[in-house]
């Protein structure tokens, strides 16, 4: 009887901790759970409200500009990929920032002038943000933190870093600032290939 009692309590305390193990296995998995650009709402240049959820099913390039930077005239190419790709499910959105040298001091109509002025930019453009720091803006957490976005961490090295966002609205690839719009690795993405 005793042996009998004693396999009981061992069975149930096994049991026990089996169900506490497997309860903060589902937490754990719960609290990983990869994160969409569609829960974001921000501001576009005119000060007017842009929901990322109006994206889906559309494959998503997000980039941080600036309007005094050596890889400035990337805006070029951002307008002619958009101008190419809009109408097969792609959209270009910019978000200007002024973290790196200081090179986006604009104000929010000075930029949207601008970039009309240049380089005649169609694709929506919001309102400046910091894409770095401790005032980092919640998309740009999102893009750079495995965490939020399932894919990897990152950091923004610069002006005009690319963040492919497939159209399930998950990050897909990370984008150097370096790399030209026209990049066959983006092209490539965008076409599927």
């Amino acid at each position: 009887m005793k042996k009998s009692l004693l396999l009981f309590l061992a069975i149930s305390l096994w049991s026990c901790q089996n169900q506490a193990q497997k309860k903060e296995t589902i937490t754990i998995a719960t609290s990983m759970t990869k994160e969409t650009i569609y829960q974001f709402k921000v501001q576009d240049l005119a000060g007017d409200e842009f929901d990322f959820a109006t994206l889906k099913g559309k494959r998503i390039i997000i980039v941080n500009t600036a309007s005094e930077c050596g890889l400035t005239p990337q805006y070029e190419q951002l307008q002619a990929v958009y101008n190419q790709y809009k109408d097969q499910n792609l959209v270009i959105v910019g978000f200007p920032a002024n973290n790196f040298g200081s090179q986006e001091p604009g104000s929010n109509a000075q930029i949207a002038s601008f970039c009309q002025k240049n380089y005649g930019v169609t694709f929506p453009m919001m309102a400046k943000i910091s894409v770095k720091g401790n005032d980092m803006h919640p998309v740009y957490q999102f893009l750079t933190q495995k965490t939020k976005n399932g894919l990897e961490d990152s950091s923004v090295q610069w002006n005009f870093q690319k963040y492919l966002i497939n159209s399930n609205g998950e990050l897909e690839k990370v984008i150097a600032p370096s790399t030209l719009p026209t990049d066959s690795e983006i092209i490539n993405w965008i076409e599927g290939k």
